[in-house]
């Protein structure tokens, strides 16, 4: 397939980065790495009055389009793609003063984004904090005996915020009784048992699971204030609270 004499139309200037060595028809410049077609005959961005534009390569949105509004004269740079069949943008040409003006524009956008990325993520850490100081009481409510300092540290890992834990999902925001006991079990299951070296030993999860389950119990039955301790067996044990595999 022969090269196109012209690119596709477009709105406002072409200019082309050509596939092979030409050069200017006016001045016998070259070979040009730029060149306008006038008439269907190559001229050099000098003799075709745009030499004074420097050349803004594709991949910035937003500076590109800052630089053309900023600029009173643009032309867009194409190249044809032999395997493709067409030519492709590959950036602007606009005046040095507009590209400059445009990249202050940009700069000052990139402030005002940090600074909001900032108030956003102060505004998350204090409503995080918040979240795991309640998911903290709610541990302390249910379990009483629990240490201070674990109840923390079980409420902090449970409600990372994007962990997937079970801290962060709909019945841990709410708070409900049946996650902060999940929270709970997971966390004496890693700190107070052997569940970690079963897996790392080979055992299967449901296996090693069950292999804990009275350790578990245990610890969180001497966590318990006498009345839950009651009710848990009036509702039918460990297992019916979730302190089961």
């Amino acid at each position: 397939m022969g090269i196109p004499s012209t690119p596709h139309p477009t709105q406002g200037l072409v200019v082309i980065q050509p596939l092979k060595h030409q050069r200017c028809s006016a001045c016998r410049r070259g070979p040009l790495s730029l060149l306008v077609l006038e008439n269907g005959v190559p001229r050099c961005l000098s003799c075709a009055d745009l030499g004074h534009l420097v050349l803004l390569p594709r991949g910035d949105t937003a500076l590109t389009r800052r630089s053309r509004e900023e600029s009173a004269l643009s032309a867009v740079v194409v190249r044809f793609n032999r395997r493709k069949g067409r030519y492709e943008r590959q950036g602007v040409l606009v005046e040095e003063a507009a590209l400059a003006r445009a990249e202050e524009r940009c700069l000052a956008d990139a402030e005002v984004r940090r600074r909001r990325r900032a108030r956003d993520a102060r505004r998350r850490g204090v409503e995080d904090e918040r979240f795991a100081a309640a998911f903290t009481a709610e541990i302390l409510r249910l379990f009483p005996g629990c240490p201070a300092e674990r109840a923390r540290a079980i409420g902090a890992h449970a409600s990372v915020r994007g962990s997937g834990r079970v801290g962060r999902s709909a019945a841990g925001r709410a708070l409900s009784e049946g996650a902060v006991i999940s929270a709970v079990v997971a966390g004496v299951r890693h700190v107070d048992t052997p569940y970690d070296q079963l897996l790392m030993s080979g055992v299967p999860r449901y296996e090693a699971r069950r292999r804990i389950a009275p350790a578990v119990e245990g610890v969180l039955r001497a966590w318990q204030g006498p009345g839950r301790r009651e009710r848990g067996r009036a509702e039918g044990g460990a297992g019916a609270l979730g302190y089961g595999p």
